[in-house]
């Protein structure tokens, strides 16, 4: 792309000192995978599941691309470091988990702090004076005075909290998820998983037998009255107590739901008796341009989860919930909890507590909304080859291709430039890209000229 092409980049707005780590383009050494990823990943085949190996395999067959991992050793800021000495710029962060970059001051000098004073109290039983801190950090950002926290390590802890709850709450087992979502691996969330129906198959006779999935709707395509169709449909046998939703499909492809979907989704539920809970763990915190996305939207669910980013690169999650809901917990005939050995390690709540420090201060959710629209922008202006469609939220963004093999061609042809992406979509057609929020746009320009060149080899034909 000519520099007469480029359209013009926005300033960026400044950051505090402590979030500006040097944001360096790439730099490549050898192509990747070079020999020490490859000698760390023979290392790595000899002993892990052999289930990631049959995925690259069945990858590189179906895209004819090289599909060996790099192997990290070193991350700083929006850019890592292979073992091979190849720098790369990071538009994935971590899954998304790393909104302020790789190693960023504040968390870890929260972190540093927090080791020299207490590693681990009793959770639920003689908490932390940070973990409490961190509640009342979490309630706040809830809509509604009053609202409750439940804490987790991953996000599908918080998935499954959600779905407790909501059992709880109303003891309707049912659950009302969407067709391409996506809300973890292990057994409750996986239930309500309707990205891959491979992902759950093998496990179905110990998976619950009481979701019923409906079709998201189509981005742009007008079909929002006829999800909420099925979503009706779904609740009308009356023992449904939870409708499960991402406010923008993740590993689905970056589809965010259609303006006013969601208002409508928390309504349609609450009149059948259902509660409704926003999987946030992406989408939170600023990824998507807003704290939270559904209530900036105009939706308040019952229920809202949160992880990836919360604390900083240490697993950490969290159901939020408004209070009548989460009393339900305390209205059984016996002692009923959720709750584990590390929910709500001081390790991790010390971390959280300074992302969302740094987060306010640098004003990273405005930042996110302006320069993801301004990528979305420029990416449809330039009209590269091969590109179908461009969407998403904030620094959430979908590219999407004609299919899988050709996204994961030019996944690897951007890694071999120096831009780790990843791959999404229902039929894996999409680059999702997921930088960190303090992502300058110099960066931003060149992956854009290196996705000309990657779409220019053949991958978006």
């Amino acid at each position: 792309m000519a520099a007469s092409q480029r359209p013009a980049q926005m300033a960026a707005p400044q950051r505090p000192a402590q979030m500006a780590a040097p944001q360096r383009p790439p730099q490549m050494v050898v192509r990747p995978p070079g020999p020490a990823s490859r000698a760390w990943a023979q290392r790595a085949s000899a002993v892990e599941s052999p289930a990631f190996d049959a995925r690259r395999e069945a990858r590189q067959q179906a895209s004819g691309a090289e599909q060996g991992p790099i192997v990290y050793a070193e991350a700083r800021g929006v850019n890592v470091l292979d073992v091979d000495g190849n720098c790369y710029v990071d538009l994935t962060a971590g899954f998304g988990a790393q909104l302020l970059g790789h190693g960023a001051e504040g968390p870890a000098r929260a972190l540093q702090a927090q080791a020299g004073r207490l590693w681990q109290a009793l959770g639920d039983v003689y908490p932390a004076d940070v973990k409490v801190a961190l509640l009342e950090r979490l309630a706040a950002l809830y809509p509604e005075p009053g609202a409750r926290v439940l804490l987790g390590q991953s996000g599908a802890d918080a998935i499954t909290a959600a779905m407790k709850t909501a059992l709880l709450a109303t003891g309707r087992p049912g659950v009302v998820a969407f067709e391409g979502s996506y809300h973890g691996l292990s057994y409750a969330p996986l239930a309500a998983s309707g990205l891959r129906a491979s992902y759950r198959e093998p496990f179905r006779e110990q998976l619950s037998g009481r979701v019923r999935f409906v079709p998201f709707p189509r981005w742009g395509g007008g079909d929002a009255e006829e999800s909420l169709e099925a979503v009706k449909a779904a609740l009308a046998p009356g023992d449904v107590g939870l409708v499960l939703v991402e406010p923008v499909l993740g590993r689905g492809g970056c589809v965010p739901a259609p303006k006013g979907f969601l208002a409508e989704l928390v309504g349609v539920a609450r009149a059948a008796g259902a509660l409704t809970a926003f999987d946030e763990i992406w989408t939170g915190l600023g990824r998507s341009g807003a704290w939270l996305l559904g209530p900036a939207e105009g939706a308040l669910p019952d229920l809202v989860c949160l992880g990836k980013g919360l604390g900083g690169g240490l697993p950490l999650s969290a159901c939020v919930g408004r209070n009548g809901v989460m009393a339900a917990w305390a209205k059984g005939p016996g002692e009923v909890v959720h709750t584990a050995t590390f929910h709500g390690a001081p390790l991790a709540c010390a971390t959280a507590l300074a992302v969302l420090d740094e987060i306010e201060a640098g004003k990273l959710v405005e930042r996110s909304a302006r320069v993801g629209a301004w990528l979305r922008s420029w990416v449809e202006r330039c009209q590269l080859p091969g590109v179908r469609d461009v969407r998403g939220r904030g620094l959430m963004v979908g590219v999407e291709l004609a299919g899988a093999a050709e996204a994961l061609a030019v996944s690897r042809a951007l890694l071999a430039e120096g831009y780790i992406v990843l791959t999404g979509g229902t039929r894996g057609e999409t680059l999702t890209l997921t930088p960190p929020l303090v992502i300058d746009e110099p960066l931003l320009v060149g992956f854009v000229e290196a996705l000309g060149r990657a779409l220019g080899q053949g991958g978006g034909a």
